[in-house]
């Protein structure tokens, strides 16, 4: 298990949730296999009936650390913005497209190269610079493979990109149900009910910048119209 000097408190991490009991969830810190403890008080800042509303065995949460103990780190998840979390999982989520773009080439291997490739460009977005220029990583692949990569990069290429997020609407109005629907109802993006007030919004563009552009315009438009309903509006 890695050292927890690598990590500092303050900062976010993608941790995956490997144990519930009655006052605390345990995870993994992804990136430093380090062990993480969060209290049921730094899950949510209100009171919580359902635990699993919030964090369920295998999920993948961003983590804020509170402090470092000899045999683990100390986490919250309630003091993590919304603009943390989903620089993260923007960031998982598309470690796992590169890593689908490479299995198929050079195996587990992949998980190796990703690695280091982090290592030498820690700031920068790893696959969109490969899209833009897949001759960067030529150095970990014969000229086959690298042949290979840039036949999946332009095959992903032509599909349609789809950019997705979560959010919360509640009411507590007894019109509450007429006034969310309205508030949803939107021609420019999938929207699906996950339950407990939860809804997954999906847009679909040619390109992922003009997706995600128009994922941020729904949802801003949303927020505007439960604000003016007195609605309760989160992202997730």
């Amino acid at each position: 298990m890695s050292s927890n000097k690598q990590i500092h408190e303050g900062e976010t991490a993608l941790c995956t949730v490997t144990q519930i009991d009655n006052a605390n969830v345990t995870v993994t810190l992804d990136e430093y296999d380090l062990k993480g403890n969060i209290i049921f008080a730094e899950i949510s800042p209100g009171r919580i009936r359902n635990i699993r509303e919030f964090v369920s065995i295998g999920k993948k949460i961003v983590c804020k650390v509170l402090r470092k103990k000899e045999d683990y780190i100390e986490l919250s998840l309630r003091r993590v913005t919304a603009k943390e979390r989903d620089a993260i999982l923007d960031k998982y989520k598309k470690e796992r497209v590169l890593s689908s773009m490479l299995k198929p080439i050079i195996g587990d291997k992949a998980f190796e190269i990703i690695s280091d490739l982090k290592k030498e460009y820690p700031e920068e977005d790893i696959l969109d610079k490969i899209r833009e220029n897949p001759n960067l990583i030529k150095k970990y692949l014969s000229q086959t493979q690298l042949e290979n990569l840039k036949n999946i990069v332009a095959e992903k290429e032509e599909r349609e990109k789809t950019a997705q997020g979560k959010i919360s609407i509640k009411s507590d109005s007894e019109s509450g149900i007429i006034e969310m629907k309205d508030a949803l109802e939107t021609k420019d993006a999938d929207i699906t009910y996950l339950g407990s007030s939860q809804f997954l919004i999906r847009t679909k563009a040619k390109d992922y910048k003009t997706a995600n552009n128009n994922l941020d315009k729904v949802i801003n438009t949303i927020k505007e119209k439960a604000k003016s309903k007195h609605l309760h509006f989160e992202t997730k």
